[in-house]
């Protein structure tokens, strides 16, 4: 499933994000966007996707889109891979980073990071999963979240696992080590 097998030739992009004073981000964990790695066509790439997530004990998935509106995680950590077409993603509230990912792009987002689509092609298809043992809530930058979000945030472990590469993957290496 990946496009390439060679971990090392993988381009993966990290950018750390941090607090904008309504969304937390995540100021120690970069984001990773995987760009290619998943080699998927057709009507079976959803399935083939979480079948890879779930091999590196990233579970809890389900398939559908980017809400339009910007919105985080505070328990758990995500992961983002792209079953069809394409969408403008902003990453780390309004004044963010916008990345257009394509089919075959991944993107780990750090728990507190905000994410919202900008817009999409209209067969976008989108594949989420989480950490095993982590299970997500929602959280919207609204008066009243913080303190409380941050505190999650900040007990929320590490993956065990890269979702694409496993135990030797790029997140082991940029997050972990």
């Amino acid at each position: 499933m990946l496009a390439n097998d060679n971990e090392e030739t993988v381009h993966v992009e990290a950018h750390v994000l941090s607090d904008d004073g309504v969304f937390p981000n995540h100021s120690k964990l970069p984001l990773l966007v995987y760009r290619q790695v998943l080699d998927v066509t057709g009507p079976d790439a959803p399935e083939a996707i979480l079948e890879r997530f779930a091999r590196n004990r990233w579970v809890g998935g389900w398939v559908n889109g980017i809400y339009g509106f910007h919105h985080y995680h505070s328990t758990a950590h995500e992961v983002l891979g792209i079953a069809a077409g394409q969408a403008r993603v902003q990453l780390g509230g309004e004044k963010g980073l916008i990345a257009t990912v394509t089919t075959g792009d991944v993107v780990v987002i750090p728990a507190g990071v905000a994410h919202k689509n900008l817009g999409s092609s209209t067969d976008f298809t989108v594949v989420g999963a989480y950490p095993q043992g982590q299970h997500p809530d929602m959280c919207y930058g609204k008066p009243g979240e913080r303190p409380e979000t941050d505190e999650a945030i900040a007990r929320v472990p590490l993956p065990e696992s890269d979702p694409i590469a496993g135990p030797a993957g790029a997140l082991i290496r940029d997050w972990i080590a």
